[in-house]
């Protein structure tokens, strides 16, 4: 069992390390622009400061040498991106960053110690210093939470990496592992939350892999569908101005003047004369000189 434990621990070194040193290409950029830009260094700081407490738990455990190999290795790689981010950041962003760093990585750290050291003795240092730090640890499981709920919000992991998750999801494994083997409840009880977030990551990526959040659908939408958009909305406005020429032209036709009820009349008696046959037409006419002076209706 303690050469399990053992291998458990040396490749849990190995996931974590890999872990603390995906920022490396990220920093890498930031000396080369020598700017952060729009990088935080929250995560930095506070992972800075969960490393080397977690070494000075490894360093009170008799038996936490793996503990001391791994977050030792990540304190440094965390300490080197605090002064890259203090160097290259804005001056607002310096300030700022330092006063956290102040307060957390130097004020809280240095009391925790402190304290430890002169309040507490035997194993009691070791609760002391467990409980914090695996609070602190529970606390940079759960951070992924808010993205998580974007995921299911957008139904894109965009925003959620699939590497860091993984990884994530592979060091809280192997450290829930290796806490049940050496029985540690403080490492266990973070790692296994860890764990069990990690897995629903990777099942949230695996649902919403494929699929588009509804922003870059709509973009596309937009995009694709401008086209036919403008297509019908010319064919609306063409449509339109049919309607109100043919609108004129009726107006137009109905402003013109109305032809007198006499002319109508005679225009239908000549009409109905030129259809007639010749023996109706010998037997209208000649005309009656009365028909004339007393002005027919019938006649035009």
């Amino acid at each position: 069992m303690a050469s399990l434990s053992f291998i458990i621990g040396i490749i849990g070194n190995i996931i974590s390390i890999l872990v603390f040193a995906s920022p490396i290409k990220t920093f890498w950029w930031v000396v080369k622009k020598k700017s952060t830009e729009n990088y935080k260094g929250v995560p930095y700081i506070t992972t800075f400061l969960s490393t080397s407490l977690w070494t000075f738990y490894g360093i009170m455990n008799p038996d936490g040498l793996l503990v001391v190999t791994v977050n030792g290795a990540g304190a440094i790689f965390q300490l080197i991106y605090v002064i890259l981010f203090l160097v290259y950041a804005p001056k607002d962003k310096k300030v700022k960053s330092a006063k956290l760093v102040a307060i957390l990585d130097v004020g809280f750290l240095g009391a925790v110690i402190a304290v430890t050291l002169l309040a507490f003795h035997g194993t009691m240092r070791l609760t002391f210093v467990g409980i914090i730090c695996a609070g602190l640890t529970i606390g940079m499981y759960a951070s992924p939470l808010s993205v998580m709920r974007t995921v299911i919000k957008t139904k894109s992991v965009e925003y959620m990496p699939f590497l860091l998750s993984f990884f994530l999801f592979l060091n809280a494994g192997v450290w829930s592992a290796y806490a049940l083997l050496v029985k540690d409840i403080y490492i266990g009880v973070p790692n296994a939350i860890g764990f069990i977030l990690g897995s629903a990551q990777l099942i949230l990526y695996l649902m919403y892999n494929n699929k588009k959040s509804a922003e870059a659908i709509e973009e596309e939408e937009e995009e694709g569908g401008g086209g036919s958009a403008h297509l019908v909305k010319g064919g609306i406005e063409m449509h339109s101005v049919e309607d109100n020429l043919n609108n004129r032209s009726l107006n137009k036709w109905k402003s013109l003047p109305k032809p007198n009820f006499s002319r109508q009349h005679s225009m239908q008696k000549i009409i109905k004369t030129l259809s007639l046959t010749p023996y109706e037409l010998q037997s209208s006419w000649p005309l009656h000189e009365s028909d004339i002076e007393e002005g027919n209706p019938d006649l035009p």
